[in-house]
């Protein structure tokens, strides 16, 4: 995977999502109701909902707000029938993007999600046409200044399937989406703790683009990121750091 700039795209997501925090902990919690609600509310026999306590808890959120999310999905649930969606489309540039959506109406999420689209001057595709790209994986992202021989041994020793090095100096971990929580549980033993992680949906290949249309692919993933439906947003743009900074 190309990712000159990896590193930067990590910094600059987390300072938007930090900005967004209080939208993000909504979606967190539609996440944990959904999961306690299919699975059931023990995170051990549950792993899509050890998952997302994972992510939750990364995000800062507090265990009390967890729990409470875990225990209104494990409950009745009445009133929160959520059907995951993703809709594939191309963005400005000829980018591939998911939209993955957890909805109580597909109408109105479909109509949503296809007036984003429309108003960046782009389209949803078939059903197909965009997700063959994409690859689901469990990621992590290691800073430049950690010690390559210990992550690479310490890493491949508990079951990771890829290390990347890339250009910026940063380290990318790749595991199944199964065992991404167990490796990333194993590397902290070892004093290897990444500075961001989570399962997500990886392109095959990456498509670099000029910093206008960069800024164009990031004002569509932010207006579709603002819809309260969507969950994650994946692309396969190749984005510089100078179009977060332009927004």
């Amino acid at each position: 995977m190309a990712g000159h700039s990896k590193w930067a795209n990590i910094k600059h997501r987390k300072a938007a999502q930090d900005a967004k925090r209080g939208k993000i902990f909504t979606k967190i919690i539609r996440e944990l109701v959904v999961a306690a609600k299919s699975g059931g509310p023990n995170p051990e026999d549950n792993p899509s909902l050890r998952a997302v306590i994972d992510k939750a808890l990364g995000a800062n959120m507090k265990r009390d707000t967890v729990d409470k999310a875990v225990a209104r999905g494990a409950g009745s649930g009445e009133g929160e029938n959520y059907e995951n969606l993703v809709y594939e489309g191309y963005g400005p540039g000829g980018v591939a993007i998911l939209v993955d959506c957890l909805t109580d109406n597909k109408n109105r999420t479909v109509a949503e999600v296809r007036h984003a689209f429309t108003k960046a001057g782009c389209e949803l595709a078939a059903s197909g046409s965009v997700a063959y790209l994409f690859e689901r994986k469990g990621q992590m992202i290691f800073s430049a200044d950690t010690d390559e021989d210990q992550l690479m041994e310490g890493a491949l020793e508990v079951g990771a399937e890829d290390i990347v090095n890339h250009d910026d100096g940063s380290f990318e971990v790749l595991t199944s989406p199964e065992n991404y929580l167990s490796v990333k549980e194993a590397l902290v033993e070892k004093e290897l703790v990444a500075e961001a992680g989570e399962v997500t949906m990886l392109p095959s290949t990456q498509t670099e683009l000029d910093l206008d249309t960069a800024v164009k692919v990031l004002k569509l993933v932010d207006r579709l990121e603002d819809l309260d439906d969507t969950q994650n947003i994946y692309s396969n743009a190749e984005i510089p750091p100078e179009a977060y900074e332009q927004l």
